[in-house]
């Protein structure tokens, strides 16, 4: 497993951490039906894969921008 870095993490879910663990873990509960995707890989590792390769895109809710103004 290769360690991403966790700051390259929280930017591309918005710079919000409750944003990154919530997609990775709605990702990881989707991988756990798809065997063949995992590749013996644990779920949330490929889920966190996925995220750092921008094959996971990560897009806050409207009323995430409207709460910053």
């Amino acid at each position: 497993m290769m360690n991403q870095p966790l700051n390259t993490l929280i930017k591309k879910a918005g710079g919000c951490r409750y944003m990154l663990v919530t997609a990775v873990a709605k990702r990881a509960r989707q991988l756990q039906n798809e065997p063949d995707v995992l590749a013996g890989r644990k779920p949330v590792t490929a889920a966190v894969e996925e995220l750092y390769s921008d094959e996971l895109v990560i897009e806050p809710p409207k009323e995430y921008y409207q709460s910053q103004n």
